[in-house]
């Protein structure tokens, strides 16, 4: 590949020589656009060579190589082809084509095409590179690579590897493999490798920088980035990078996060003067404003956007996002229906149809907005946070059963995010759905046992003290013979007194609920151990935690008249 561009190179000053402008239009110089995340310049430099080296198969490859950068597959797919036309045995082309088929989720198509590439490959390292780069691709909301997809990418590069050991392209792309799944490891070997093979390389140092972010290594990730702006002070995704380590910095350290932040901003802004400001850049600098929380300054962003004529439609996605962040309701309404009214289909993800259920619910659309988010579980169940934002919803609406079985979801696919609130939440919603008047309602007063049960089991050490009293309080239901009450809701009571008054002083809220514990014991002791003077007791301490107790009233009223006729 390298001895082609040179070629290309050397004929072109032949024709002109020492023009500089035809210089830049070689794919050598394209491919290094491409690597500064200059899209636009290296589009247009592709788009040139497609036209004035109109048989060079790798100049359709990587100008659909941008179009996949930039979220165009479909364009892809047609310069692909091209590649394809002009060459068949273009393994780079048919690496392309894989790609676009992986991102349409068509894993046949994808397998084919892979397949032919390295077939195609002989003795040239690129195919494998684009391969492995191709199965890097994020097709999930998280961005997150799955082990299956990071698997295949490190198998055919290590094929790749040994066809040509020192091609520092694909020995990044490797390290990019291993990272992805946390093999620090063998990452860093890679990464070491290549820029051992070229010092001068700044992508190395760049993506070494990131490694030791994810081990919360600031400093030493820093010192990455300023060794490759010290190779080339123009490498914009230095400062990409380095503004989202400030952002992961602010994370991990609150006291400075205000300064990291802004940091951070600046940087992306610096790596944003190093790209061509297209609209598409201004997009990545849109998802690093995401990922910070930077809601106020990604609404002005996307709205600037939308008001170009050639704006990508994404732009209303991102000003949705934050419209709806900012609590700017109706401008989240009329920028999300725009983007899923005029969107491709194939564009629209699963994170989409979440904030349009969250826009539709803080509209007062509940229903319609439960139903929305569940279609956003069903295209990504990775996002369990929904399950509780329905379960939330559901409450809201008084529906209670519905709430509890939403809740359930959260604490059985919610895996490590699951707290012990969640199980809790859930008791507390088969508890309220609960009502004696309608058959059947039963199983709810056990579902509401087993989760506060749960609760306690889990706090065994700082005991949850609300989680005796909602116990205590479905327990009591259970008594349906008033008449004859067997007490299945006085260990918890009890417990709940023992555990409010180790605390100190209840507030008012405390207060009420001993009274209600009170009363409870007070009548266990009236009416099953026919104690009056525990039961005195017991109505005593209610009184003094709650006078205006209809029960403790009655209780002392009944106490006065017995007492009147007794004289």
């Amino acid at each position: 590949m390298k001895i082609i561009s040179k070629i290309a190179t050397a004929s072109l000053g032949l024709v002109f020589m020492g023009s500089s402008s035809v210089f830049a239009q070689s794919l050598a110089d394209a491919k290094k656009a491409i690597d500064a995340e200059q899209y636009q310049k290296a589009k247009s430099m592709l788009k040139n060579l497609t036209v004035t080296q109109g048989t060079k198969d790798e100049n359709f490859f990587y100008l659909g190589w941008v179009y996949i950068k930039q979220d165009y597959a479909d364009s892809a797919k047609t310069a692909f082809n091209k590649g394809i036309a002009v060459n068949p045995k273009s393994g780079l082309n048919y690496a392309g084509l894989g790609a676009v088929a992986r991102l349409d989720k068509d894993k046949a198509g994808a397998t084919t095409n892979f397949n032919q590439a390295i077939a195609l490959a002989g003795k040239t390292a690129a195919p494998y590179t684009y391969v492995g780069k191709a199965y890097l691709l994020p097709t999930s909301t998280d961005g997150k690579i799955s082990v299956d997809d990071a698997s295949a990418a490190i198998a055919v590069l290590q094929k790749g590897k040994v066809v040509a050991p020192k091609d520092v392209e694909l020995l990044i792309t490797l390290g990019d493999a291993f990272a992805s799944q946390i093999k620090s490891n063998e990452a860093y070997q890679a990464y070491s490798d290549a820029s051992t093979i070229d010092p001068k390389n700044p992508a190395a140092k760049v993506a070494t920088g990131v490694l030791w972010r994810y081990a919360n290594n600031f400093e030493d990730s820093e010192k990455q980035f300023q060794d490759a702006l010290a190779i080339d002070p123009n490498y914009g995704p230095a400062y990409r990078e380095w503004a989202e380590t400030d952002n992961r910095w602010a994370t991990a350290d609150p006291k400075a996060a205000s300064a990291k932040i802004k940091q951070a901003v600046e940087e992306y802004k610096k790596y944003l003067s190093l790209t061509d400001l297209s609209p598409e850049s201004q997009m990545r600098y849109a998802d690093f404003l995401i990922s910070a929380g930077q809601y106020q300054e990604l609404q002005t962003v996307a709205a600037d956007l939308a008001k170009t004529s050639n704006s990508n439609l994404r732009a209303y996605r991102y000003l949705a996002y934050a419209a709806y962040e900012n609590k700017d309701y109706p401008a989240a309404s009329t920028a999300m229906n725009t983007w899923m009214t005029k969107a491709d289909p194939k564009r629209v993800l699963p994170r989409d149809y979440l904030y349009l259920g969250r826009i539709q619910m803080a509209s007062g659309q509940d229903s319609v907005g439960i139903n929305t988010l569940r279609k956003a579980l069903s295209l990504d169940s990775t996002q369990t946070d929904v399950y509780g934002e329905i379960a939330k919803s559901l409450f809201r609406g008084k529906k209670y059963a519905q709430a509890g079985d939403a809740y359930k979801l959260v604490t059985q696919k919610g895996g490590r995010s699951v707290k012990l609130t969640d199980y809790f939440l859930e008791g507390i919603s088969y508890y309220y759905g609960y009502d004696d008047k309608k058959p059947g309602t039963d199983s709810l007063l056990t579902k509401a046992d087993s989760a506060f049960s749960y609760v306690i089991q889990k706090t065994p050490t700082a005991p949850y003290a609300d989680a005796y009293l909602y116990r205590a309080r479905v327990n009591d239901l259970k008594e349906k013979d008033r008449n004859n009450i067997v007490g299945y809701a006085k260990p918890f009571y009890e417990k709940y007194i023992e555990l409010i008054l180790a605390k100190g002083a209840p507030d008012d809220k405390g207060k009420k609920n001993l009274a209600e514990s009170y009363v409870y014991l007070g009548n266990y002791y009236q009416f099953k151990e026919k104690d009056d003077a525990k039961a005195t007791d017991s109505f005593t301490k209610a009184r003094d935690n709650d006078p205006a107790n209809k029960q403790v009233i009655a209780f002392f009223a009944r106490k006065a008249g017995g007492a009147g006729k007794s004289k």
